[in-house]
């Protein structure tokens, strides 16, 4: 049959336009986002209790609580690779009302700086009656610092003396409210909340309890509230908080949400009346709580980050390891963290991201630009540590791994063995060298952020001297020794990552 003009002409206009219809259809749908690098819980295995995580300019930054006078963070480009991330120091303090029993760190960014919020007690004092909550302020965007004291936060009403702990701060209507866990008039461990006219300033020295511990599951060996976090979605604002005594299995998180108009009142917050993440035991967790939330790299996917025993019997102390998992929203708004997943289950990471994860770092100087390198890549006991062009070179690389006293071994990739002063000297001038596992003071480390740009001091643990390029050779097969504290570019070294 022959077809007219018009009717072929019509033909074409219809396959066109169905042609367009699809095309705009697959535009408007959203691509299905790659999978993450593949990780396992926990990414945290030693210090891991009270973790706060953020995604910034292509990594993660974890802080957890330490128990000791220090703030701790690692960094990594992918979630798998805080496992085995340097621990760098980024404060410490030597004031006697508040350089020990850090807890719950958090990570802010406020006003174009880094806001540091943790709760510390005074040396010589019981723990835990002395637990105040305080604030630094980074000198830039870096979160890593450097880093100063800007103050302690607490209030008029809380007791005993104002005792305030797991600070968060809300961002609601413009007004910016520091959140905390404490005693006021007698309750029980509660929620509060005070006012702020800055980050490191309250407005009211006066606390409002917004939740109390209530329900049966906020009691388990005592009623607590603690741990407040704020998580907000399309409006809605909501507040995700730990119950119940952390030293039970039976920790857990509960959710309040903002229904009304004045967060300073808890009539304004309406409490769950279940829990929505509790211990699972088919999968071997045991009092799941104390998060923080972030957002995969691409911005398509929710995640919370959390601690957990693996044990019915963990208890509050070091045992607890950081986890993390993505979660969904369910069709009311409200957010669906699930059941927390067993240890040791290989998972796909967060969408978007795209560095290899890292398996050792190069450690380079920053006067000389070479790096930190096993002479010949011998493998003797005693083998010098001198510093030499960078080549990629297993030699060259170290994993440094964390001994959960807020130190580190360095162990050379090529030979097994680690970083280690000689004879455990403690005179300027010491050799560095490698030498077989002995787990002594002399061969442990504290990495100690100091400069902008990621640059960090090797402090040996024995002898409180740093690693030295000797006279501030430039030279390759410079030697590299300990020295006494100069603050100068031939003691500063860059931790870089390498698959």
């Amino acid at each position: 049959m022959v077809r007219s003009r018009s009717t072929r002409t019509r033909l074409w206009l219809l396959v066109a336009i169905a042609l367009l219809t699809a095309l705009v259809a697959a535009t408007a749908q959203p691509a299905t986002a790659a999978d993450g690098r593949p990780y396992t819980n926990p990414v945290k295995s030693v210090k891991g209790a009270d973790p706060w995580l953020e995604y910034y300019e292509g990594n993660y930054y974890l802080v957890t609580t330490t128990f000791t006078g220090i703030l701790a963070i690692r960094k990594s480009p992918t979630l798998a690779g805080l496992s085995t991330a340097p621990s760098v120091q980024v404060w410490s303090d030597t004031t006697s009302t508040r350089n020990t029993n850090i807890w719950a760190p958090e990570l802010h960014f406020l006003n174009g700086h880094w806001y540091l919020y943790y709760s510390a007690g005074a040396s010589g004092v019981a723990c835990c009656d002395s637990q105040r909550t305080h604030v630094l302020e980074s000198a830039g965007t870096d979160p890593l610092g450097p880093y100063t004291y800007k103050n302690s936060l607490t209030g008029s009403n809380l007791t005993p003396s104002g005792w305030l702990i797991d600070a968060s701060v809300l961002q609601l209507n413009g007004q910016l409210y520091l959140l905390g866990s404490g005693f006021v008039n007698g309750s029980a461990q509660s929620l509060v909340i005070a006012p702020m006219s800055n980050p490191y300033t309250l407005s009211s020295t006066t606390f409002s309890v917004i939740s109390s511990p209530t329900y049966s599951w906020e009691t388990s060996g005592a009623p607590v509230n603690e741990g407040p976090v704020a998580l907000q979605r399309n409006g809605t604002t909501f507040i995700v908080y730990s119950a119940s005594y952390c030293q039970t299995a039976d920790y857990k998180l509960g959710m309040l949400t903002y229904t009304g108009t004045d967060p300073l009142s808890a009539s304004s917050w309406t409490k769950k009346s279940t829990p929505v993440f509790e211990r699972s035991d088919a999968n071997g967790v045991y009092g799941p709580g104390h998060n923080g939330f972030f957002t995969s790299p691409d911005g398509t996917e929710s995640w919370i980050v959390y601690h957990a025993n693996s044990s019915s019997s963990g208890g509050c102390g070091n045992g607890r390891t950081t986890r993390a998992q993505k979660f969904t929203w369910n069709s009311d708004g409200t957010p669906n963290l699930g059941t927390p997943v067993a240890t040791g289950t290989s998972l796909a990471g967060p969408s978007g991201e795209t560095a290899a994860t890292p398996t050792a770092y190069t450690i380079t100087n920053r006067n000389s630009g070479k790096c930190l390198d096993v002479s010949g890549s011998s493998t003797a006991d005693g083998a010098d540590v001198i510093q030499y062009t960078c080549n990629g070179g297993a030699n060259q690389k170290w994993r440094i791994e964390d001994q959960a006293n807020d130190t580190s071994r360095l162990v050379n990739v090529a030979t097994g063995k680690v970083l280690d002063t000689a004879n455990c000297g403690t005179a300027d001038g010491t050799n560095l060298q490698q030498w077989s596992w002995l787990n002594n003071n002399c061969q442990k480390f504290r990495l100690i952020y100091t400069a902008t740009g990621g640059w960090v001091r090797i402090v040996n643990e024995n002898s409180g001297k740093v690693a030295d390029v000797a006279n501030c050779g430039t030279a390759d097969g410079t030697d590299v020794r300990q020295w006494s504290w100069l603050s100068n570019a031939c003691q500063q070294w860059q931790l870089t990552p390498v698959a």
